[in-house]
């Protein structure tokens, strides 16, 4: 079903685009951000490496993907040695965002002993996190692959860390939906409740008072108001935890006068019957609040 371009260009306004990606922090936030995490872990007193490892002794060691995965977090791993030893040579064989297989080894560094050991559960705490998140977003990448539908993640972040887990998302292939409250405007369940269900009331009022072009998405759990979102003339309207048959019913309703987005009960056995419907997005909260970390060790030599 051929979809209206503009409707799909305004409603993606703004989304990153997963090629060129971009580290989402300068510098010196980069800096500030694993800073605080070795402090954190008292890098600077870690006391079983000072009672057990002379000071000038030096150390190989590699960075090992212990299982098949998507990498995300390189430069936190890079700062995180080099705080702990200024002179440390760290040596990457990947990117973000690229595949690797079982027993690649991801990053090499040559430092002081002591400070590798120190910065070591740091590093590995960001690889292993965003890499687990990369990964889960790739496999949902994979599963819906040439139906046409875009994987986006939600809100449902870690506090603190959401710019780096929706660039986690970024990185295995996905999009991000709103970065947060201000970016959009999504109209949910409780926001109708609380005008009595008026959906194109609610969507009047985001107009006048969102600024221009800011998307206005609507959230529906039934046909009836899709039918209003589209009188109304939503951007976006999310079929909210919508069986398969209902959210083919409702893309033939729509019929390309809005995006589609499905959401809730979203799994990956079930995520390609979901873009099988016709649907343009689906966003899966679990890439962010349910994803295990990738199994990466730093291996001595």
């Amino acid at each position: 079903m051929k979809r209206s371009r503009r409707v799909i260009a305004l409603a993606e306004r703004g989304f990153a685009p997963v090629r060129g990606l971009r580290f989402p922090y300068a510098r010196l936030m980069t800096t500030t951000l694993v800073r605080d995490a070795l402090d954190e872990d008292a890098a600077t007193n870690d006391i079983t490496s000072i009672a057990t490892i002379v000071s000038d002794r030096r150390a190989h060691a590699a960075i090992v993907a212990r299982e098949w995965g998507v990498i995300a977090g390189i430069p936190l791993v890079r700062e995180a040695f080099r705080q702990r030893d200024p002179k440390a040579s760290v040596r990457t064989s990947v990117r973000d965002g690229q595949r690797v297989r079982t027993s690649t080894s991801v990053v090499f560094i040559t430092g002081h002993a002591r400070g590798l050991l120190s910065a070591e559960r740091v590093a590995l705490n960001f690889l292993q996190h965003l890499s687990g998140i990369a990964s889960l977003t790739a496999r949902y990448v994979d599963a819906v692959k040439g139906t046409g539908a875009k994987i986006l993640d939600t809100r449902k972040t870690t506090p603190g860390w959401r710019r780096l887990e929706k660039y986690a998302v970024r990185a295995g292939g996905g999009l991000n939906h709103r970065m947060d409250l201000s970016s959009a405007v999504l109209i949910k369940d409780n926001h109708l409740a609380a005008l009595n269900g008026d959906v194109e009331l609610a969507v009047r009022r985001a107009r006048e008072a969102a600024p221009a072009d800011t998307r206005v998405e609507v959230e529906c759990n039934s046909l009836d108001q899709v039918r209003s979102a589209l009188i109304a003339e939503a951007d976006v309207i999310m079929l909210d935890n919508m069986s398969d048959s209902m959210m083919r019913e409702a893309v033939e309703i729509v019929n390309g006068r809005a995006v589609t987005e499905a959401s809730g009960g979203v799994t990956l056995e079930r995520v390609r019957s979901i873009a099988e419907s016709g649907v343009d997005w689906i966003s899966v909260g679990a890439l962010t609040h349910s994803t295990k970390a990738m199994d990466l060790a730093l291996d001595f030599e």
